[in-house]
């Protein structure tokens, strides 16, 4: 058995965050690899970066090329490395999907597979990026400036840096990247990102005891409203609803349409049911089980019932003829129910039990 000490646990957590923090972290299912002319429908790679940046590439040079291969890709100014995520016609696909105009995205090329040197110069680079932060947003607060450097990014030739900032307004931060060019003796690139991207680019684990989806797969964000809460029936509590960016959680969204198809069918909370004995308002309705609640009160809970959203509709085209029924409940559905799921007399369970008393000697 191999034994762990505390170097080499430090050594096993750090390779296992530098993996979670490449490829791993968006995550591409690449179904179409094993098919020979796969390559040949078009040159066009993705290749992602630190974490969620990634970029599509020309494969000039028909290099050998597959999902994890580390290569070095021109950049704006120099080089850059990366791992390849995706080939061949899905990459077409994502570009479309992600909406990129190819008339306006220069697309670069692939210079060549990463060698053991180019994998050791960006990984002395990435090793600077803590300590570049923390100074960054250090200089950023010298100069009054109402923003926070969220992370930071070193080029994997080390001669550019990305510095991601999240501020509310705008900024003037023109003396800023004379600075920080000065400090760090590199190229300065600022980029804008809101709490969410920010949340990404951390990374976490949610309420629900896995990896924060805008970590590992989500690659656009869709806005997120109070009215999804709603509609599912959840508490507005706003410490629930809440991810780790501080804004409502993007889990929100993923069953609204599911509700919203299933809420087509329950009636208008509008409509009144008129039975003989009371009139009864819509209180509460459950889509996705097809129940809806009704008050004998329009304006508190009283005397509840629910009642299948079949019945329901039921009372309404008898209010519509001008019929009331007896109650909101069908007592035929009720006997027919009882008529199929009793299966014999209830009394059967009083019944005495026969005591057999053994023979001892």
């Amino acid at each position: 058995m191999k034994k762990y000490t505390i170097g080499n646990l430090h050594e096993q957590l750090g390779a296992s965050a530098t993996k979670r923090n490449s490829a791993h972290m968006l995550p591409v299912s690449d179904w179409l690899s094993d098919l020979p002319e796969n390559t040949q429908l078009t040159d066009l790679i993705e290749v992602q970066f630190k974490q969620t940046r990634k970029g599509y590439f020309h494969n000039s040079q028909h290099l050998a090329l597959e999902k994890g291969v580390k290569v070095v890709v021109e950049a704006t100014t120099g080089q850059d490395l990366g791992e390849v995520v995706l080939t061949g016609k899905l990459v077409e696909l994502q570009m479309k999907k992600n909406k990129i105009d190819t008339s306006r995205y220069e697309v670069r090329n692939v210079m060549r597979i990463a060698t053991e040197e180019d994998l050791n110069r960006a990984a002395q680079a990435h090793a600077r990026e803590q300590e570049t932060m923390i100074k960054a947003r250090q200089l950023a607060k010298s100069l009054g400036l109402e923003m926070k450097i969220g992370d930071v990014e070193y080029q994997g030739d080390g001669t550019k840096a990305i510095f991601y900032y999240i501020a509310d307004g705008r900024v003037d931060f023109r003396q800023l990247i004379k600075v920080y060019a000065e400090t760090f003796r590199i190229r300065v690139e600022m980029k804008q990102i809101g709490a969410r991207q920010e949340a990404g680019r951390i990374g976490g684990t949610g309420p629900c005891g896995r990896e924060l989806c805008c970590s590992t797969w989500m690659i656009n964000f869709s806005s997120v409203g109070t009215g999804a809460a709603r509609i599912q029936n959840i508490s507005p509590n706003p410490q629930k609803l809440a991810g780790m960016c501080a804004k409502l959680k993007c889990c929100l969204n993923y069953e609204v349409p599911v509700y919203e198809d299933a809420s087509k069918h329950l009636p208008s909370r509008n409509t009144q049911l008129e039975t003989k004995d009371a009139t009864w308002f819509l209180f509460s309705t459950d889509p996705l089980a097809g129940k809806v609640t009704y008050s004998s009160d329009q304006h508190m809970a009283a005397n509840l019932q629910t009642i299948s959203v079949h019945r329901a509709h039921e009372i309404i085209a008898m209010n519509s003829r001008g019929e009331k029924p007896a109650a909101l409940d069908s007592t035929e559905v009720q006997a027919a129910i009882g008529y199929e799921t009793g299966h014999g007399d209830v009394t059967r369970f009083d019944r005495k039990k026969k005591h057999y008393h053994s023979n001892k000697r």
